[in-house]
């Protein structure tokens, strides 16, 4: 059986993709992200990956709006199209590089996958990714789950008297399988 730490593949996937807490927030309150600064580390050479296998991003408006200075994925190391979907394209603010797209989110899809060119298409808002999870256009969900508990702020999946949605892993060996994560809290 292979493990949780294959590496991420280019193959013109929609991937759902967030690092997220041990709580299921992706974001603090107001999208802050200053949580994930605190010493946290990944697996040595998963960010390269990424900056390979990702062609285009397809994003939310509110998570545009607090992005600073229109901050790019992967600490300005991966360049390339940005899809940022809106009811209102004529006020957001410009950047190099970001389409503001006001259309339903399977065309955003449509739109994003062509760009990306035979990469990967990353979904960065909990909002689309939930309406595409609905539409059956979200191809894979890559969760890195970080050790905080944030308690507040935006959630991975809040769907409030929605039916469960089933998973099974993307990985060889028991589909169904429940990933066992343990922590201590950090004492100061």
């Amino acid at each position: 059986m292979s493990n949780d730490t294959e590496r991420q593949t280019a193959a013109a996937k929609v991937l759902w993709h967030f690092t997220m807490s041990l709580d299921g927030f992706v974001a603090g309150p107001g999208h802050a992200m200053d949580w994930m600064d605190r010493g946290m580390s990944f697996r040595p050479g998963l960010v390269e990956e990424y900056v390979e296998t990702t062609g285009a991003v397809l994003g939310g408006r509110s998570g545009w709006d607090a992005a600073i200075d229109g901050a790019r994925p992967y600490g300005g190391a991966w360049q390339g199209p940005i899809f940022v979907l809106t009811h209102h394209p004529e006020d957001a603010r410009p950047a190099a590089g970001v389409t503001f797209l006001d259309c339903d989110v399977a065309e955003a899809v449509r739109i994003g996958l062509a760009a990306a060119g035979g990469k990967n298409l990353e979904v960065f808002s909990p909002t689309i990714g939930r309406q595409l999870l609905d539409r059956g256009l979200i191809d894979e969900i890559d969760l890195h789950i970080a050790p905080v508990l944030l308690g507040r702020g935006i959630r991975l999946f809040d769907n409030p008297g929605g039916d469960p949605v089933r998973l099974l892993a993307a990985r060889e060996g028991e589909p169904r399988a429940v990933v066992n994560v343990r922590y201590r809290p950090e004492r100061p």
